[in-house]
């Protein structure tokens, strides 16, 4: 069983030096500029056929890769050679054997190729190497179509994510956010459902920004079918990506596995609206996990769709947003992405010394006002010194003199 051990182990693909820094940076490397050759043929048609032959998130072929090249592994299913894992038994095996007669990697190529799209894999310079955080669940390659790179894009994203089942309230405060997202040069990623998934791409669209879908079907598949026009224009205006190979369908098995790529992908996830048991709370734990910034929108607390974001920013799991500036000063650069500071309107009365002010308050607003004697035991100073601040303030506008009596000028109405 461990014979091709002996084999040169092939490297994970090294940290790129440039995750996470501005595609605006001069240092970030643009699309055009030459980087690391892509990886050979032989190892991206290989991928492709393992990507058909085990599900995403596939720890065992996870594991075989991590110590053997795409082109070894498939040689050793073949031969039955794999080296051993402890989730590994013959009868998985037997199953992987008994999937690769049926396979053809050069046809699926082929077929997303002429559809536009792509199938990158680790060692090309489209892969956004922070995937590698996933270990050896990361994905086996990604099936992508539409415009932009998928690492550059990468570098300024964030997730936005929620309930399907989205309130009025949720789909708004997501269009909104996304918007003011895209309008500051980020990137919003979401996973193309229906809710606030929707409601965070068709913000970043209406602004002409640009957005990423990550699919749990293939990137030919529109899902769901009532997302079919909003899915065909990403694919022209954002980005399509997905693990499973084209024409695959989804379970419900392949959304939790789509999130961790959702999560792994951005430099922080958003929950704008989520119950108790919502799958988007999946993605903000793998966030949290992945060491990425988890957000959360709070909402009304009479509604269940956000019970599950209060118990998430509560337990200290995600910290409270309201709007894109205060969630790029999470993400984004130190000293560069500073929310402003948020204050009520400052009033004339909160810009007076606090002697001046104790007299102003003890100045009854009645026609009648009061004597010095009185506002001097209700202010606690010196008469003395309270006639001295009431003449500041009459000079200031806040009181007037009746006689022996002080009273609060009265506002005129306009």
């Amino acid at each position: 069983m461990n014979q091709l051990l002996g084999h040169p182990q092939v490297p994970r693909t090294p940290q790129d030096p440039q995750t996470f820094q501005n595609p605006q940076d001069p240092r970030t490397p643009h699309a055009g500029a030459a980087g690391p050759p892509d990886a050979p043929e032989p190892e991206r048609l290989a991928r492709v056929l393992l990507n058909r032959l085990s599900e995403p998130g596939d720890a065992v072929v996870g594991r075989w890769l991590g110590q053997l090249s795409a082109v070894e592994v498939v040689r050793a299913i073949r031969e039955g050679t794999v080296p051993d894992h402890p989730g590994l038994d013959s009868a998985r095996l037997a199953a992987y054997q008994a999937r690769l007669p049926g396979l053809a990697p050069a046809d699926d190529l082929k077929r997303v190729r002429d559809a536009g799209g792509r199938f990158i894999i680790p060692g090309d310079t489209e892969w956004p190497s922070q995937l590698d955080d996933l270990g050896d669940g990361r994905p086996i390659g990604l099936w992508t179509s539409g415009t932009g790179s998928l690492r550059l894009l990468a570098l300024r994203s964030v997730a936005v994510v929620g309930s399907r089942a989205c309130t009025a309230y949720g789909a708004h405060v997501a269009g909104e956010l996304s918007a003011q997202l895209a309008e500051r040069g980020w990137v919003v990623v979401s996973g193309a459902a229906y809710g606030i998934d929707a409601a965070a791409h068709r913000g970043a669209l209406a602004v002409g920004g640009m957005t990423v879908a990550v699919l749990a079907c293939g990137v030919d598949v529109a899902y769901p079918k009532g997302n079919a026009e909003l899915i065909r224009r990403i694919g022209v205006q954002g980005l399509l990506v997905s693990e499973l190979p084209p024409g695959e369908h989804p379970n419900r098995f392949r959304f939790v596995l789509r999130n961790r790529v959702i999560a792994a992908l951005t430099r922080g996830t958003v929950v704008v609206e989520a119950a108790l048991r919502s799958g988007a709370l999946s993605t903000a734990r793998r966030a949290r996990d992945l060491n990425r910034h988890t957000m959360g929108v709070a909402g009304p607390v009479t509604s269940e769709l956000s019970a599950g974001v209060h118990a998430l920013i509560r337990s200290g799991g995600a910290t409270l947003v309201t709007d894109a500036a205060e969630i790029t000063e999470l993400v984004g650069a130190i000293g560069d992405d500073l929310a402003p500071q948020r204050s009520g309107p400052v009033l004339p009365r909160d810009l007076l010394e606090p002697a001046v002010a104790r007299v102003l308050e003890a100045v009854p607003a009645t026609a009648e006002g009061a004597p010095v004697e009185r506002l001097a035991r209700q202010s606690g100073l010196p008469p003395d010194e309270v006639l001295q601040r009431l003449y500041e303030l009459v000079s200031l506008g806040f009181v007037e003199r009746h006689g022996a009596h002080w009273r609060v000028v009265r506002r005129r109405c306009p």
